[in-house]
């Protein structure tokens, strides 16, 4: 529910994160790790994506990377000027490039990484000075509901017992 003092951002915001929830939530479906991903421009869905690096075969094919790829199909461009991503993660190093790369104009994400964080935890990639765009961040938006879906995934892998399909196979040389 609203708050009183929230803005018309503020509500756009989590809007829009939970659209991002409820695509993560379809990664977990998938065994895939919960992070989802919605690009916006003018109020409007350009691109979508939730995590499936597994199902795909590709280490490339974060929730990010997806909806940029989508929208740039949609847009016919690879620049992307004047979108937001809302994704319910922050962004690894890999992601926080390609939105450099694509010119996304704005950054909203749920939850920090502090494993692999690139946007505020461990490097600032989106607002380093060096790189020729810099994206505007907004974090922590809906930060417990992303947090918790995250830390649910993790405790389940923690109880089942591994396959041998979740092991990297042995290399065995001629």
């Amino acid at each position: 529910m609203n708050s009183p003092t929230s803005s018309p951002t503020e509500s756009i915001d989590r809007f829009f994160m939970q659209l991002a929830i409820a695509e993560a939530r379809k990664a977990e479906e998938k065994g895939e790790v919960p992070v989802g991903a919605i690009l916006v421009r003018d109020r409007r869905i350009v691109g979508v994506g939730h995590n499936r690096p597994i199902g795909m075969l590709d280490p490339t094919a974060h929730a990010e990377i997806l909806a940029l790829r989508q929208a740039a199909s949609r847009l016919g461009n690879y620049r992307l000027p004047g979108t937001t991503l809302y994704v319910t993660v922050e962004p690894c190093a890999m992601c926080a490039g390609s939105l450099v790369h694509a010119r996304v104009s704005r950054l909203v994400f749920g939850t920090t990484d502090l494993r692999a964080g690139a946007v505020e935890t461990h490097f600032q990639i989106v607002t380093e000075r060096a790189l020729n765009h810099r994206v505007e961040v907004t974090g922590g938006v809906l930060a417990d509901e992303c947090r918790a879906l995250l830390q649910h995934f993790f405790q389940e892998r923690r109880q089942k017992p591994r396959s041998s399909q979740d092991s990297p196979a042995a290399f065995v040389a001629p």
